[in-house]
């Protein structure tokens, strides 16, 4: 979100510099900072701690603002620390209903204002991924997902051969960055966008044979 504002932002800020001496980076980053946190207030579930980059948005913020990619180095440190938040199923299994993991994907609704607390979030995926051939409004600033499974050769999601690509994917929808640090795909799991068992459901309507994605 930080990276969106920043540019507006930073046109209001050289209207209030004006012809005074050029400030230094620190001196904007400050500036652009006290006018986000001036512009917005608490409402609803949309609270005021989302202006606060964890360290995954702050370096890779600062890597879209200088217009090249994130290190190496630090790329590799921030897929490390993401793969450590990743939380298996409580209770080993990692597929649920691909029906409700369809319903799941077409819902955008959650986290705005206008949300209440404890509703449930929509997953929203249809916003960036094709999944379903079915489906003709989708996304395509994530790439398709149609035969997901299927493509990868998971004909049972049970089965010790497809383990890795279904804790892969688990892994994906949990937290993104592990294996893409700058990665613009929510992470699902790791900040409480979706539940364990929406999870689930989302990994069956990816993996699942019988799920319309696989057919």
């Amino acid at each position: 979100m930080f990276v969106f504002l920043r540019l507006p932002l930073l046109l209001a800020v050289a209207t209030l510099v004006g012809c005074a001496a050029t400030p230094g980076t620190a001196e904007l980053d400050a500036l652009t900072r006290t006018i986000a946190q001036s512009s917005f207030r608490d409402r609803g579930v949309a609270k005021l701690d989302r202006l606060q980059q964890d360290e995954a948005n702050r370096l890779c913020s600062a890597a879209d603002v200088a217009g090249a990619p994130l290190d190496d180095a630090s790329a590799k440190a921030l897929e490390a620390a993401s793969l450590k938040t990743i939380r298996a199923p409580s209770d080993g299994r990692y597929l649920g209903d691909w029906k409700s993991g369809e319903r799941i994907a077409q819902n955008g609704r959650g986290l705005t204002w206008t949300d209440k607390e404890g509703d449930v979030n929509g997953g929203n995926c249809y916003n960036c991924h094709q999944i379903s051939q079915q489906e003709l409004s989708y996304g395509t600033l994530g790439p398709s997902l149609y035969q997901y499974g299927k493509l990868r050769g998971v004909t049972d999601p049970a089965s010790p051969e497809a383990r890795a690509m279904v804790e892969y994917t688990w892994g994906k929808l949990w937290n993104a960055r592990a294996f893409n640090a700058c990665s613009n795909m929510p992470r699902f799991g790791h900040n409480g966008i979706l539940n364990e068992a929406q999870i689930k459901d989302i990994m069956a309507l990816l993996l699942d044979p019988k799920s319309p994605v696989n057919q």
